[in-house]
């Protein structure tokens, strides 16, 4: 039979685990010129008034305005309101035929799971998010 041996590190090696580094693309850049145009864009493909935006967002439609006049940028507050409703029209306009299907969808008051959704979901991040869930079990057919 083999005699084992015994195992002793040495003091000098220094274990150290090498990961490689993912390199980020700074965002920073591209939220901060989030400006009017660009929701413009975004305002073009759904048929919201522009009192709706401005309720979505939590903007009075004068302030709304103001933005469109002048086309200065958003503030960070507006423009993760804005990404996530972008979020759910372009996951909407994926699932219905048309906008102005997917507005007639949002307009009608939906029991899901408990829960009442309607348009004025729209209004709170949390709302949103149920919404997007709600098109994405469209999607996959597990409509309750």
């Amino acid at each position: 039979m083999a005699k084992l041996q015994r195992y002793s590190p040495t003091k000098d090696k220094k274990w150290k685990v090498a990961e490689t580094s993912i390199q980020y693309a700074p965002t920073k850049q591209a939220v901060m010129d989030f400006n009017y145009k660009k929701l413009k864009k975004i305002m073009d493909v759904v048929p919201f008034t522009q009192i709706e935006w401005a309720n979505m967002i939590h903007l009075s439609e004068r302030t709304l305005q103001r933005y469109a006049k002048n086309n200065t940028s958003f503030e960070s507050i507006y423009i993760d309101r804005i990404l996530h409703l972008q979020a759910l029209i372009d996951l909407g306009l994926d699932t219905f035929t048309d906008a102005d299907t997917f507005y007639a969808w949002l307009k009608d008051e939906k029991h899901v799971l408990g829960k009442v959704l309607n348009f004025d979901s729209l209004k709170t991040d949390r709302g949103i998010q149920l919404l997007i869930d709600q098109v994405n079990r469209i999607q996959y057919g597990v409509y309750s």
